[in-house]
């Protein structure tokens, strides 16, 4: 599967995910965030840590999440939804380890009233650190109206 991240003019961004099993999907614009876009976070956490039942694991599996569209109209939405229902837990599990490594190497508070226990190990967040940094200069890096590439599953 192929995700291209394409980045827009204002810190805003669109992606395209073809290659997956059921019909190619779309991410209407978006706003970036303060570093990169957080599907590619998810991209890149999820490769570092093995992570291959997790959000990006489920698009590739058919899933359909809120937001994305089909790119050509079509009746695959119930069966992405049959995919969340049965490895919901799994996507929500990478969520959390995604936006834990996020925090931890943005800098973030990570304790506090309603942060809860870390979900990922101190070795597991240092796995992501690396990865993180790279990907954030190729994003710094691209210029707008051009595309970031990622395969999945990726080569660990």
């Amino acid at each position: 599967m192929e995700m291209l991240f394409h980045k827009l003019p204002g810190d805003r961004h669109e992606i395209l995910v073809r290659g997956r099993k059921g019909p190619d999907v779309r991410l209407p614009a978006q706003p970036t965030g303060p570093t990169m876009p957080h599907d590619l976070v998810h991209a890149v956490v999820e490769t570092a840590l093995g992570i291959e039942d997790g959000f990006w694991g489920a698009v590739e599996r058919g899933a359909t999440f809120q937001g994305f569209e089909l790119v050509e109209p079509g009746r695959h939405r119930r069966s992405g939804l049959k995919v969340l229902r049965r490895g919901g837990d799994a996507v929500l599990a990478a969520e959390l380890s995604v936006n834990w490594a996020y925090r931890v190497w943005r800098g973030l508070s990570t304790e506090g009233r309603g942060v809860g226990s870390p979900p990922l190990t101190p070795e597991q967040v240092a796995r992501t650190t690396a990865p993180l940094d790279a990907a954030a200069a190729r994003w710094s890096a691209l210029p707008d109206h051009h595309v970031l590439t990622w395969t999945w599953p990726s080569p660990r």
